[in-house]
C-alpha cells in the first residue's frame, strides 16, 4: 500500500513538472521576466517569421525599440525587412536593423551587402552584427583568429559608413571562443533566456535577449512568438544612447 502510493506522488510530481516544461515552452509561464523597476526600457528583435507586422500595433506593447533583420552572409536579404523597416521609422520606436554574420564569406563583403540594404536616418540604432553558431560550426567552430579578423573586417567596414560602432550580438558560446577580451570598444548584446548574464571577463553587457518565446499583438507570422530585449539602464540613458546621426545622402 505504501509503495502504490510512493508511486503515485512520484508519477503527480512527474506530470507537474512535465507540464510546468511545456507551459514555459510554449510562453505560456514567462520564465525569465526581468524587473521592469530595473530595466525599463524593453524592445523586441524580429525577422520574415513574424510575418506581417501592423507597427503601429506593436509600438504599443511597451516596447521602445525594435531591431530588424536584413541580411545574412554575403548575398541573402530577410524578404520582410524593407517593409518592416520603411513602417517601424514611422512610429515613436527608436529602430535598428542586424545582420547575420556568416562565417564562410568574408567580413567586409558581408558589410559592404548590409549597407546595400540598411540606408542611414538620424537616430537610427547602430547596426548590429548578430554572431552565433549554425549548422555544421556547431560542432567544428572556425578558428578563432578568422573569425576575429573578419569580424573586425566587418566591423570597421560598418563604423565607417554608419560613422558609429556596430553592436555584437552573441550566445554564450561564441562570446568565450571569440569575443571575450577582445572587442572592448563594442557594446554587447548577450542572449541569456535561463537567468540574468553573467559575461566571463566580467564586462557590462548593453542590450539582453531575455526571452525567444514573447507573445505580443501586432504580428500574424510563421511562429506565434518573438523575442524580446531589455537596456542596461535608465530611459534617460537610453535616450542619450548613440545614434546614427545622418540621413544617407
Amino acid at each position: 500500500m505504501k509503495r502504490r502510493r510512493w508511486f503515485f506522488t512520484i508519477f503527480i510530481f512527474g506530470f507537474i513538472a512535465i507540464l510546468f516544461g511545456i507551459l514555459i515552452c510554449f510562453g505560456i509561464i514567462p520564465w525569465n521576466t526581468p524587473s521592469t523597476e530595473k530595466y525599463p526600457v524593453r524592445g523586441a528583435d524580429l525577422s520574415h517569421y513574424q510575418g506581417d507586422v501592423d507597427w503601429q500595433v506593436l509600438s504599443q506593447e511597451g516596447i521602445q525599440f525594435a531591431f530588424i533583420k536584413a541580411t545574412e552572409g554575403s548575398s541573402s536579404i530577410d524578404p520582410n525587412f524593407h517593409q518592416n523597416f520603411q513602417r517601424a521609422t514611422k512610429t515613436s520606436l527608436r529602430i535598428g536593423a542586424y545582420h547575420f554574420f556568416s562565417f564562410e564569406s568574408s567580413g567586409t563583403t558581408q558589410a559592404d551587402h548590409f549597407i546595400q540594404q540598411v540606408p542611414k536616418f538620424a537616430k537610427m540604432l547602430p547596426s548590429v552584427i548578430d554572431l552565433e553558431f549554425y549548422g555544421e560550426f556547431q560542432s567544428n567552430p572556425p578558428s578563432k583568429e578568422v573569425v576575429q579578423r573578419e569580424l573586425s573586417s566587418c566591423s570597421n567596414r560598418l563604423e565607417e559608413y554608419y560613422g558609429i560602432k556596430p553592436i555584437i550580438y552573441t550566445t554564450y558560446s561564441c562570446y568565450k571562443q571569440y569575443i571575450s577580451d577582445s572587442f572592448l570598444q563594442h557594446d554587447i548584446w548577450i542572449r541569456d533566456i535561463m537567468t540574468r548574464p553573467h559575461l566571463n571577463d566580467e564586462r557590462q553587457w548593453t542590450f539582453w535577449q531575455y526571452t525567444s518565446r514573447a507573445r505580443l499583438s501586432g504580428y500574424q507570422g510563421d511562429t506565434p512568438y518573438i523575442d524580446c530585449n531589455v537596456f542596461y539602464g535608465t530611459q534617460k540613458q537610453f535616450d542619450q544612447y548613440p545614434y546614427i546621426k545622418q540621413n544617407t545622402a
